[in-house]
This record gives structure tokens, sequence and C-alpha cells, in this order.
């Protein structure tokens, strides 16, 4: 059995460790913060400041990529979940009739709960698992290496060090996250430059969390919780204990997204689409100022390149490995199967070049077909909310998402399809299978679309609305403008409704 080292103590380093003790290996777990989550689930996630992980007070949903990893290989951890309050949503509960089960429909279950809920779970059960030390409060702050003959092209990683001393194991995993201070670790090691794939996004997040009234248990199933508009979007995110988050999206370039920081012009402009609406109007009680979050991209970042690895006895993990957009929630779930693969493995060489070109060659296969869904789908959106504000190359939106101009022939017509695929779903129980197994990624979409009587039954839901265009639910731009013109220099926690809590951060990122 091997002994593996890890970095970052987030839900990927959380994850591996637990998972490796599991199958009987030992760890050691290097967090530079000096706590952990606990159970005072809103003590913890609106009290605890965390700026290495921006996203942390975001919202989260968990696949049933994630889900089913957690049943199948921590159940106790899936359990406790349940038991701190998180919500189990099929995709087809959406229909008032629920259709005939399938085989693979339990796939498409979501849990629905805030970051925080994981977090505890997992650190709750490592706590209580053998073979795992976790050293809080001790940043690694290098890797050790042994020399190696010069006709190897990698540098052989054995260990890190700490402030609190020096530790050898036979894998170090990076779980540092993308702002978690592991990312230059492996050139000051003496690591060939690896090579990292970037895609700026051009979105800005605002989120502001509620609480639904005593004696409502749940909010409406309709309308469909994310409606994406022209220039603007809304989003609403079910969680844990009646908690709920509501998110306004918009172009980074759109020079009215800063009015959305005021909480009055917020709830204003969220009331303005049809999920926010019918959310907020069941008397939900703020807990939070306005959460901000910009600046993101999408960034695949293997420890290899053209020549395979840059070192052995180190992998990465999390988003230390592929970090995604948050757009299609497929962050944690990516995060957890690289876990799963370490932990699957580990006792297989893993200081050596095969153990890490056989990690590398699982992520390219596994995980970057994910990520590259993720980046395509965030350039369409990009660009339409570019399009859409009116904002050209000269704007600043070309930087983020590419020149917004006249559509390459056919581009406008496929873009139309896939909306249609997705409204075609909301009424069609086969299309909604067909694009939950997306969702949750159970297949690419040039499998599950590419069955013809999908194909089929979008294109007869198309034919039937001769007219229909997509994307034009919400408030035209000029209504849009008005409401965003109203706050124009309040601040953060001004304006009606700000429901501030004393200890609740007004924006965990700046945008």
């Amino acid at each position: 059995m091997a002994h593996l080292l890890v970095i970052g103590a987030g839900i990927a380093g959380l994850a591996t460790a637990l998972l490796a003790a599991r199958r009987g290996h030992t760890a050691d777990l290097f967090e530079r913060d000096t706590r952990t989550a606990g159970t005072a689930l809103d003590q913890d996630f609106f009290g605890w400041h965390r700026p290495s992980v921006p996203q942390a007070a975001q919202p989260h949903v968990l696949l049933g990529a994630a889900r089913n990893l957690l049943r199948t290989e921590l159940p106790d951890v899936h359990a406790e979940m349940l038991r701190l309050g998180a919500r189990e949503r099929n995709e087809l509960d959406w229909f008032d009739v629920r259709p005939a089960a399938r085989p693979g429909d339990e796939d498409l279950v979501m849990l629905q709960c805030r970051r925080i809920v994981l977090e505890s779970a997992l650190s709750t059960a490592l706590r209580a698992q053998p073979g795992v030390v976790v050293r809080y409060g001790e940043p690694v702050a290098a890797l050790t290496t042994a020399g190696q003959p010069r006709s190897e092209p990698w540098v052989r990683v054995t260990g890190v060090t700490t402030p609190g001393g020096a530790y050898r194991g036979d894998l170090v995993v990076d779980a540092g996250g993308r702002r978690g201070g592991s990312t230059g670790l492996p050139a000051a090691a003496g690591c060939r430059p690896a090579a990292v794939e970037r895609h700026r996004t051009g979105l800005a997040y605002f989120c502001r969390w509620y609480r639904l009234p005593d004696g409502t248990d749940e909010g409406p199933r309709r309308p469909w919780t994310v409606t994406g508009g022209a220039f603007a979007g809304c989003a609403v995110f079910p969680s844990d204990n009646r908690v709920f988050a509501v998110t306004v999206f918009a172009h980074t370039a759109d020079p009215t997204r800063a009015a959305l920081r005021d909480p009055a012009v917020f709830e204003a402009a969220a009331r303005a689409f049809p999920p926010g609406a019918a959310w907020l109007d069941l008397g939900a009680e703020p807990l939070s100022g306005v959460l901000a979050m910009a600046g993101l991209d999408n960034r695949w970042s293997p420890l290899a390149d053209e020549r395979g690895p840059v070192a052995t006895g180190v992998v990465p993990v999390g988003d230390a490995l592929t970090h995604t957009n948050p757009t299609l929630g497929q962050g944690t779930a990516l995060a957890l199967w690289a876990a799963d693969r370490v932990a699957r493995t580990a006792h297989q060489d893993p200081g050596s070049f095969g153990f890490a070109a056989g990690y590398h060659g699982w992520a390219l296969r596994t995980l970057k077909p994910w990520f590259g869904l993720q980046v395509c789908a965030d350039a369409v959106v990009g660009e339409r909310l570019a399009a859409g504000a009116g904002l050209g190359v000269g704007d600043g939106a070309a930087g983020a998402v590419g020149a917004v101009g006249a559509a390459p022939p056919g581009r406008a017509d496929r873009v139309r399809e896939a909306a249609a695929l997705f409204e075609c779903a909301l009424e069609d129980p086969e299309v909604m299978r067909a694009r939950a197994r997306v969702r949750h990624l159970v297949q690419p979409p040039d499998r599950a679309y590419a069955d013809p009587a999908v194909r089929a039954r979008v294109a007869r839901w198309l034919g039937a609305r001769p007219g229909w265009a997509p994307h034009a639910v919400g408030p035209d731009r000029a209504e849009w403008e008005r409401l965003t013109s109203a706050g124009a220099g309040a601040g953060v926690g001004s304006g009606a409704g700000a429901g501030r809590q004393p200890g609740v951060p007004s924006t965990s990122a700046s945008s």
C-alpha cells in the first residue's frame, strides 16, 4: 500500500485522502487554513473567511455523477449529507406525471445543498478514519525531489516540505486548487513548464442567499430554475434546510453589471426573470448581501506536455487539474472522479513514470471531453450576452469570448436548435432524459443527442413553432437599463431588503 501526501483540504483533497484510506493506503493531508467544516452549517458557510476558496460561498450542485460515486464509494458521507439537510431531485420530477421508470434514471438525480454540507460530511468521515493525519495550518512550501539520470526529462518528486518539517511519501497529490498556493511548486522543483490550456469566459455572477419562510419546505416546481436571456440571465439554486440562492449573470464588459451589487437593484433584476420572481415572491428572508464573482476561466493544467509527464511521484486533482466555470456544475463531479482514480490505482508503483503517464492518459480520456464541453458552452453564452448588451470588439468583449459579429454560416441555426432542445425537454420526457444524461455526465452530447428519436422530437417541436426565437425571456434592454440605473451610486448593503446579518460577507471575490 502507498503513503500519500495530499496538498489542500478542499473537496478534492478531503475526498482523495478518505477514498485512499478506505482502500488501505495512508495519507498526510496538508491545509493552510487553520480550521475545517463543522456541523454548524450557517456559521461556517456565512462566517468563514476563505480567500483561497472564493467559490465557497457561491451556489453548488452535485450532479448525478458525483452522487453516484458518493453512494457507491462513500455511503456514510452520502447519508450524512442527507442528515444535514441535503435534498435529492430527479430531473424527471419536473413533470406533473412522472414518466415510467427506465434503467439509468437513477443516474439523473442531483444532490441539492451548499458546498459546506459536502465538506462537513467529508470532514466528519475523515476524523473517524484510521490512517489519515490532517495537518491544518501547515501549508506545503516546496516539493522535494530525488537525483535522476540526465537522460530523464522529468523530475522525480519524493515528498514535500512545510514550516513544520519535511515529509516523504510514495505519491504527492496536488489538490491545492487554482488559488491554493501550489501552482508554482512544480516549476520551483525544476520541472519544465507544463502545457496549460486556458479559456476566459467573460461571465460575471451576482448571488444572494435566502431562506424560505417557516412552514415552506420547498420552493415552486415551475418555472425551470435557470433562464438565460439575450444579455443577462437568472438562476435559482435550491439547497439544504430551506436555503436557496438566486444568481443573476451578465457579461463582464456590460456597463450595467456593477449596479447589481446593490441588493435592491439585484432583487429588481432577479424578479424580471420567471425563476427569480417565483422564488422571491414566497417571502424569503435574505441571508447575505450580494456576492460577486467574475474573472473566471476554464483551465486545463496537467503536469504534462507533448513529451509526456513533466514530473513523476505527483499528480493533480480537482481544480489543480481542471478548473471549470460553474455554469454546468461539473467541478465537484470531476474532482471526485480524479480522487477516486488516485485511490484505486495508488498501489501501482505511484512514483513511476508509468503511473504518471497512465494518470495523464486517463484524465485526457475521462475529464478532458467534459472540460471541452464547458469551454464550448461558455463561448456560446459569452458571445450571446456580449452581443445582446451591444458590446463589440472595441468594447472589451472580444478578449473574453472572441469577436462578436456576424456568425459563421449555419451557426445561428445550430444555436437555435440547441436552445430548442432544452425547451423541448421541458415538455417531452424522452428529450429530458437525453438532456439529463448529458447534464449529469452520463453521456456526451454527440451520443445522447444523436438518437434519431430525440432529434425527430426536437424537429417536430421546432416545426410547430416557426416563429420561435431562443433567449427571448426576461426584460428587454431598455427595461434592464432602467432597473439597473435605479440604484446607481448605491453601495452593497444599501437599498430595500438588504437583510445583511452580522458576519455575512458582502462579496466572495472581486468582479
